[in-house]
């Protein structure tokens, strides 16, 4: 989904967010990740514009490839639809990919300079990033949010803000304290520290959760600003009147999901062209619906998405899929039936779990990594380009010494934080 970049087309494609444990921080969420744990980044897929950090000269990589990112200490590693963002232990940026829509934050004119990683001048100190198709989003430590790049709809490019495309980061929600951020493809999520969601970004599928259909095309009679200035989501409780509180929200290609504080119920908004919401129907959500499959029948605690499917991870480490079934992305099989409400998978216990646009992770609590579904782009790191229908163990020379501490599923690419193992 990249219309009009002058670049490869891809079927499908997804943003996202990697989610470890912080400490030291004047804000904290579960999904910061740990400063004292740092890794290694590893790259595969497709990086025709550099989105593997490998050199000009490194289309593909069929396996886990090595980034090297000036010895830096990585903490976060970050997919977009085309570029990549990297956290280091100090809380700077690093970005490499492609650059076409401002989504690197920095001067490329410099041949060749966008696809090897390099710093982005940020006021602050990062401790969570977020990366959509074109756009790339930071948090800081104290709580407030920088972002660049641009956002898109089904007509092409409508600016991340008013004032049309940011090559540099700028800061999104003055303000207010945020904690947590989620990037969709071309939209982005802020939770506070309120327990609010504050959306922004394209509205056309629902995945703002604040926009009625009729204002959903680039904000109809009100105006652009009315989708690209962050504004609150409101959202009642399941069988009550009373404001939900949120500690967790996420986001796929088109889709939002949200974590009600107090009972850990999960709210969703946004496509649901294959039943990727839960909700058992097909009826594109333009408010937030209370899921009762992820709320009740799976106690969900982690959810991620690519453009037509979601992947949860629940409270006792167990993997669950939902929405369409082609390529193997749901990891049941040959089977190409969408699955209505999420569906248990058989694996070890996990501690994350991600989606691409038409692939899926889990990496479990001793640190393998498993993959499956479409494996045109290489994704799947399983050396090939065939696609894989149940979930398989990702191997490779990278990994052979190594843990995964997390994963991250783009356009036409994964990239794995990884930490060596005691020898």
């Amino acid at each position: 989904k990249m219309p009009g970049r002058g670049k490869k087309r891809v079927r499908e494609s997804e943003g996202d967010t990697n989610k470890v444990v912080s400490k030291k921080h004047k804000i904290a969420h579960p999904s910061h990740p740990d400063v004292t744990v740092t890794g290694v980044v590893l790259a595969c897929g497709e990086g025709d514009v550099g989105q593997l950090g490998l050199g000009p000269d490194v289309m593909e990589k069929s396996r886990p490839a090595l980034v090297n990112i000036d010895d830096q200490k990585i903490v976060s590693a970050v997919a977009g639809g085309m570029h990549t963002v990297c956290l280091t232990n100090k809380g700077e940026v690093y970005t490499f990919g492609c650059n076409d829509e401002g989504a690197l934050g920095r001067n490329t004119s410099e041949e060749g300079s966008e696809t090897l990683p390099s710093k982005v001048d940020l006021l602050g100190r990062g401790i969570q990033l977020s990366a959509g198709d074109s756009h790339t989003a930071v948090l800081t430590d104290e709580g407030k949010v920088f972002a660049w790049g641009n956002f898109r709809d089904a007509n092409g490019k409508i600016g991340l803000t008013s004032d049309g495309i940011q090559e540099k980061p700028i800061e999104m929600l003055p303000g207010e304290t945020v904690i947590k951020i989620a990037s969709g493809g071309d939209h982005l999520l802020c939770l506070t520290e309120k327990g609010e969601i504050y959306s922004c970004g394209c509205a056309e599928q629902g995945q703002l959760g604040r926009v009625a259909e009729c204002f959903s095309v680039r904000g109809g009679r009100k105006g652009l600003d009315y989708i690209l200035k962050p504004a609150i989501i409101r959202c009642l409780r399941h069988k009550s009147k009373k404001r939900v509180v949120f500690d967790d929200v996420y986001a796929g290609q088109y889709m939002s999901y949200a974590r009600e504080k107090d009972t850990g119920s999960i709210y969703a908004w946004g496509l649901n062209n294959y039943y990727q919401l839960g909700t058992n129907d097909l009826e594109n959500k333009f408010v937030p619906v209370y899921v009762k499959a992820m709320s009740e029948d799976v106690k969900v605690t982690m959810v991620d998405a690519g453009q037509h499917h979601a992947i949860c991870l629940d409270t006792a480490g167990k993997v669950y899929t939902v929405g369409r079934g082609e390529y193997g992305r749901l990891g049941h099989g040959d089977s190409n039936e969408e699955k209505r409400v999420p569906a248990i998978l058989d694996l070890p216990p996990c501690k994350q779990v991600a989606a691409g646009q038409a692939v899926s992770y889990a990496v479990t609590n001793s640190g393998e990594i498993y993959a499956w579904g479409m494996g045109t782009s290489q994704q799947l790191g399983s050396g090939d380009d065939e696609d894989v229908t149940t979930p398989r163990l990702m191997t490779g020379k990278q990994l052979q010494t190594r843990k995964v501490i997390a994963v991250s599923g783009g356009g036409q690419h994964t990239v794995l934080l990884a930490t060596d193992t005691p020898s």
